[in-house]
């Protein structure tokens, strides 16, 4: 499973950093306290997943942010189904739940261990005190996540309830504006209080509701498609051997515009009908061998669709895709079927989606 970390959590390093620099500590205070919003997120995320695998959600990646991470699914299916609200609502109890359980387990091990130590003694998150920093960061992290604005977990389950109500889009729309509203409110408190903290967990739901209601944040149904679900199964391979008269006579009989060429079991190159007819009117009849592309690139059938054309984009134009399963073929991509497919899925998953 990939595990990235967004532009935010790294912003927030420095601010860290910074600000234990310039309030009479240090920079690694602030490193360590850094450090210690980086364990809270990984008690939620580890909770989270173990909850994804016990409802049969495969995932592929995470992406984490200063108040949790976002989930990218491995298949369009798993996708569907962590939409389901039922879904989002165990998957959005448990980050808090698992954040707040720690926060006092490690709660009971301060008390028990350095009794002299005031857990509730202001303020709660500071750099000379990082072990009731490291419950505290626990208890607000999950307790905010309760909070109904988007990206929390709190907004996630607002946006599922409403949209069963009013349809996806009035409850994305809602969710945010709605995330809108209380990040305001965590900035005007923390200016009242002059709580940094306070302001920053404000100004990040702002901008996440922001780039939510964009559509910036939500993993889109392309990205979980893996090339098993569009590739071509039914297909056409050519011989190195066969003659260019007999490759165009083949290739009357299929809707393909580019075959695979083998040599044995082996793929050698690829070839396309206008390569075929353009070699027979300039040359005459040769072999396939003789016109065929030697150079082109190979996915398998797990490869990501949104990745394996991102690598292909890099290189050279390719006509098609041969998709590998060890050395044999089991399918090939090429843009007229890649198009077919997706449409087909994009259609599927309209009529599967409630009404708005």
């Amino acid at each position: 499973m990939d595990i990235r970390i967004h532009t935010f959590l790294v912003l927030l390093l420095g601010v860290a950093v910074s600000y234990g620099s310039v309030a009479g500590s240090t920079g690694g205070r602030g490193f360590s306290l850094w450090l210690l919003l980086l364990l809270a997120l990984a008690v939620r995320e580890v909770a989270r997943a173990i909850a994804a695998a016990w409802l049969g959600l495969d995932l592929r990646s995470l992406l984490l942010l200063p108040t949790g991470a976002l989930m990218t699914f491995s298949t369009p299916e798993a996708t569907e189904r962590a939409d389901a609200p039922e879904v989002q609502k165990h998957l959005a109890l448990v980050g808090p739940l698992a954040n707040i359980g720690f926060g006092l387990l490690l709660a009971a091990i301060v008390l028990t261990v350095t009794p002299e130590i005031s857990l509730v003694e202001r303020p709660w998150i500071a750099l000379p005190h990082l072990l009731r920093s490291a419950v505290w960061i626990n208890l607000l992290l999950g307790a905010i996540n309760f909070l109904p604005a988007s990206p929390l977990d709190g907004g996630r389950l607002f946006r599922g309830e409403f949209s069963k109500a009013h349809g996806v889009l009035k409850g994305t729309r809602a969710s945010s504006g709605l995330g809108q509203m209380i990040a305001l409110a965590l900035v005007i408190g923390g200016l009242i209080i002059s709580n940094m903290w306070l302001i920053m967990i404000g100004g990040f739901v702002l901008i996440g509701s922001n780039m939510e209601n964009q559509g910036l944040l939500l993993q889109s149904d392309t990205e979980a498609v893996r090339m098993r679900d569009v590739m071509l199964t039914e297909f056409s391979m050519l011989s190195a051997s066969d003659t260019l008269e007999d490759a165009l006579q083949r290739s009357v009989h299929t809707l393909q515009d580019v075959f695979p060429v083998v040599r044995g079991a082996n793929l050698v190159g690829a070839v396309s009908r206008q390569g075929i007819v353009e070699a027979l009117q300039t040359d005459g009849n040769g072999y396939v061998q003789g016109v065929m592309t030697r150079s082109f690139q190979t996915a398998q059938p797990d490869d990501s669709l949104v990745s394996t054309l991102k690598r292909i984009m890099t290189g050279q134009v390719a006509q098609m895709v041969p998709i590998l399963e060890g050395d044999r073929i089991v399918g090939i991509i090429t843009p007229q079927n890649l198009n077919h497919a997706l449409s087909l899925l994009n259609q599927r998953r309209r009529l599967r989606q409630p009404a708005e």
